[in-house]
């Protein structure tokens, strides 16, 4: 696996020797730089490299250069040299004119947090849709590098003979079939939607509640899936260990079937071309019923991660101000915040955070590697389910013994009686629930009056 892939000749692959550096530009900062500095050292060990060394280095104004300062530069230099680094990331966003002066600086390949993130997408997608989504978020990020990857290829000759005017050049060239790649994905990527669609609109007819798992990367939110549903997804302590969405079919008090969604982890500084890529997948957690945030509550920056995916949620259009517009005008889902790794805290830490999830009614703290809280999870999820649920009378035929069964697997039926041809059914259900036996009857041309 190759972390660079400007010449193919000049690849940096698996247990390459790094270092990390970092710009703190001088304002506020979510979390402090060590914090910032040991998870980019776990991105970089997500993908097999070799950190040798790690430093922060404070900046008052980015330069458009090189980002560092000029003396900053030259320690970087020194750092790498002496750590015979064959590669130095930086954890920051760099333009491609900041890469290329920082690489003839420090005589050694450069990559940013963008693509060392888009790297590790790269390694970990194991489906077509993932892959595909990948490739697009990577042709985006390299398509304003072309200049600093092809400025040896000189500008061709177009025509014939001396008549002949400038043709196209390498560049320009290279950018066309960019384009036209990302073209073709993006067509195939609708077509993943479309289909992603027709399996929710499938569902909603079934229909059973979706809960989806969000949370910083490494939250906990696999071993939560698997402790829920008894399913075997990657679920290790490395930065994004699973890509691709999984959904399993569970049982909750007082609903026979639902189905949970894990999705992809977040980070800080999500590169926009990954959020854009993988709009598709995340579109399961803007039409759930329910999201439930897994969050590591004994990480030093919880609180800030917890900041960073309601960043990101807020760019899909789940939280925030551009929730109903995203939302076509429906309501966002609600939001359950899990307190994860509850096995993690000393005594007094969890003295306290069992205090403070205990004044929230959206906080349900929890272990899903012992197992601890999690049946307390089950019965809030299901709660905020079935939330509202009130008693109505439906008039169904009285041959619709599936309609029956829908209702008593869904609902609460509390009376029944004939009436004529018809049975006239007293049942507690949630809008929700209401709403999708309304829509699945009208789908199978059967009638359901209230």
């Amino acid at each position: 696996m190759a972390v660079f892939n400007r010449d193919s000749a000049d690849e940096v692959s698996r247990g390459a020797r790094a270092i990390v550096v970092r710009a703190d530009v001088h304002g506020p900062e979510r979390r402090d730089s060590e914090a910032r500095l040991e998870e980019a050292r776990g991105l970089a060990l997500a993908i097999g490299i070799d950190v040798r060394a790690a430093q922060a280095f404070r900046v008052r104004d980015r330069k458009p250069a090189t980002l560092f300062g000029s003396g900053q530069v030259d320690q970087i230099a020194a750092l790498a040299k002496a750590e015979e680094a064959e590669l130095v990331i930086v954890d920051n966003a760099l333009s491609p004119v900041q890469q290329s002066n920082l690489e003839k600086a420090t005589e050694t390949k450069v990559i940013d947090r963008t693509g060392l993130i888009l790297e590790i997408f790269g390694e970990r997608a194991a489906t077509n849709e993932g892959r595909l989504q990948v490739e697009l978020a990577h042709l985006d990020y390299q398509a304003g590098r072309l200049v600093r990857s092809w400025t040896h290829l000189e500008r061709q000759r177009g025509g014939f003979g001396f008549l002949g005017g400038p043709g196209e050049t390498q560049i320009e060239a290279d950018r066309r079939m960019i384009r036209d790649r990302m073209a073709k994905i993006r067509r195939e990527l609708d077509q993943v939607t479309k289909t992603r669609g027709l399996h929710r609109a499938r569902r909603q007819r079934a229909p059973w509640p979706v809960i989806a798992l969000v949370g910083y990367t490494n939250a906990g939110k696999s071993t939560l899936f698997n402790r829920l549903t008894g399913a075997d997804v990657m679920a290790e302590d490395l930065l994004f260990a699973t890509l691709d969405p999984t959904m399993r079919q569970i049982a909750l008090p007082g609903l026979d079937k639902a189905i949970l969604s894990d999705t992809v982890g977040f980070v800080s500084d999500l590169p926009t071309q990954l959020i854009a890529a993988f709009r598709a997948t995340l579109e399961e957690v803007l039409s759930a019923d329910l999201i439930v945030h897994v969050r590591d509550i004994a990480h030093p920056d919880s609180e800030a991660q917890r900041e960073d995916v309601i960043d990101v949620l807020s760019q899909l259009g789940v939280a925030g101000e551009g929730a109903l517009e995203a939302g076509e005008g429906n309501e966002p889902p609600p939001i359950i915040e899990a307190w994860n790794k509850l096995d993690l805290l000393d005594d007094e830490a969890e003295v306290l955070a069992r205090e403070t999830a205990a004044r929230r009614d959206d906080v349900v703290i929890l272990s899903a590697l012992t197992g601890e809280g999690v049946d307390g999870l089950q019965r809030v999820i299901s709660a905020r389910l079935t939330a509202g649920a009130q008693i109505h009378q439906l008039r169904i035929a009285l041959a619709d013994g599936a309609a029956m069964a829908w209702l008593h697997e869904h609902g609460e039926v509390t009376g029944s009686h004939a009436d004529g041809e018809d049975m006239l059914v007293d049942v507690r259900l949630s809008d929700s629930a209401l709403a999708r036996f309304l829509k699945r009857q009208d789908d199978g041309s059967r009638s359901a009056r209230l």
